[in-house]
């Protein structure tokens, strides 16, 4: 049998400034990336928050509507105008 010559390999690297920087690069982006990712939860939050505002606002609605009709309320001092209906033809 014949022995095959091992050859020692040398590893290549890049300089240690380049590594540097490559890592802090690297630090930052996923700094960033999971700062998107607590915004996007606290947007989802604040949608979610809008929709709940906006269905307790039809039901004040529909709850003012039913004791006073059809109105327009001044939302500086609580004052209102009936709004005419007009009939269906």
């Amino acid at each position: 049998m014949s022995k095959v010559k091992q050859m020692e390999v040398t590893p290549k690297s890049i300089t240690k400034e380049e590594l540097e920087k490559v890592t802090d690069l690297q630090t930052e982006l996923q700094s960033y990336l999971a700062n998107i990712g607590v915004l996007e939860v606290q947007k989802a939050k604040a949608i979610f928050q809008v929709n709940m505002l906006e269905k307790d606002m039809d039901e004040m609605k529909k709850s003012i509507e039913e004791n006073y009709g059809p109105i327009n309320i001044n939302l500086t001092d609580g004052t209102y105008e009936e709004i005419e209906v007009k009939a269906k033809e």
